[in-house]
C-alpha cells in the first residue's frame, strides 16, 4: 500500500513537472501607442468618446458665452495635411446639419439642440484648419486636448508615427519656433499654430484669412 502511494506520488510529480514545460509563458502586450500611425489622419469613429478622453465638456448645443477661433496647419516634407471636419462633433446625430462645400467636402454643425449631447466644447465645422473653442465659460483649451480628440498622438517627441530623432518635427505658434511641449500650447483667438513633420514648406504660415463664424 505504502509503494502504491509513493509510485502515484510520483507519477503526479511527474505530471506536473511535464505541465510547466509544456505550458507557453505568458506576458501582457505593451500598450499601443495612441494614434501613432502616418499622415494623413481621418476623424475618428468615437469623437464624443475622444472628446471626453480629452477633458472636454459635452453639450446638446453649442455655446458662445467664451467663443473664439485658431488655425491649425500640419505640413507633412512640406505637404498640407487635412485636419478633418467634424472632430469632436456626433456627425451621426440627427440634430446635427451636414452641408456640402463647393470646393469638396463636408461641413457639420448648424446644431439649435440636439436630443443628447453631441458636441464637445472644442471641435471643427469644416475640414479647412480652423478650431472653434465655444464654450459656457471661459477657460484655457490646448493643442493636447486638440490631438487627443483627434486621436493622434502628440507630445514632445511625437506627432503620430513621426517621432525624433527618427523624424524632425517643429511646431511653430504665429510664425515663430515653440520650444516646448506642443500639448501645452494653449488657443488663443485668430492664433496660426503650424506643426511641421519633416522638411517644412517653402514659408511657415503666421496668420491665416477670414475665419470662420
Amino acid at each position: 500500500m505504502k509503494l502504491r502511494a509513493v509510485v502515484l506520488a510520483a507519477v503526479l510529480l511527474a505530471a506536473c513537472a511535464a505541465k510547466a514545460k509544456v505550458s507557453p509563458t505568458y506576458s501582457a502586450p505593451p500598450a499601443p501607442r495612441p494614434s501613432s500611425g502616418a499622415a494623413p489622419w481621418a476623424a475618428p469613429a468615437d469623437p464624443l468618446a475622444r472628446a471626453r478622453r480629452a477633458g472636454l465638456s459635452i453639450d446638446r448645443k453649442e455655446f458662445f458665452t467664451f467663443h473664439i477661433h485658431a488655425h491649425l496647419d500640419v505640413f507633412v516634407n512640406g505637404k498640407a495635411v487635412t485636419v478633418p471636419g467634424g472632430l469632436g462633433i456626433d456627425i451621426h446625430d440627427p440634430g446635427v446639419r451636414h452641408v456640402a462645400l463647393p470646393g469638396g467636402g463636408t461641413a457639420y454643425g448648424g446644431i439649435e439642440l440636439c436630443a443628447k449631447p453631441c458636441i464637445a466644447s472644442l471641435h471643427t465645422h469644416q475640414p479647412s484648419g480652423i478650431v472653434h473653442i465655444e464654450s459656457a465659460k471661459a477657460q484655457d483649451f490646448t493643442l493636447g486636448q486638440f490631438f487627443t480628440m483627434w486621436g493622434v498622438q502628440l507630445d514632445s517627441s511625437c506627432v503620430g508615427g513621426f517621432c525624433s530623432p527618427d523624424a524632425k518635427v517643429a511646431v511653430f505658434v504665429k510664425g515663430n519656433r515653440y520650444e516646448g511641449n506642443p500639448a501645452d500650447i494653449v488657443f488663443a483667438n485668430h492664433e496660426e499654430i503650424a506643426v511641421v513633420i519633416g522638411s517644412p514648406p517653402p514659408q511657415v504660415p503666421a496668420t491665416y484669412g477670414v475665419p470662420e463664424v
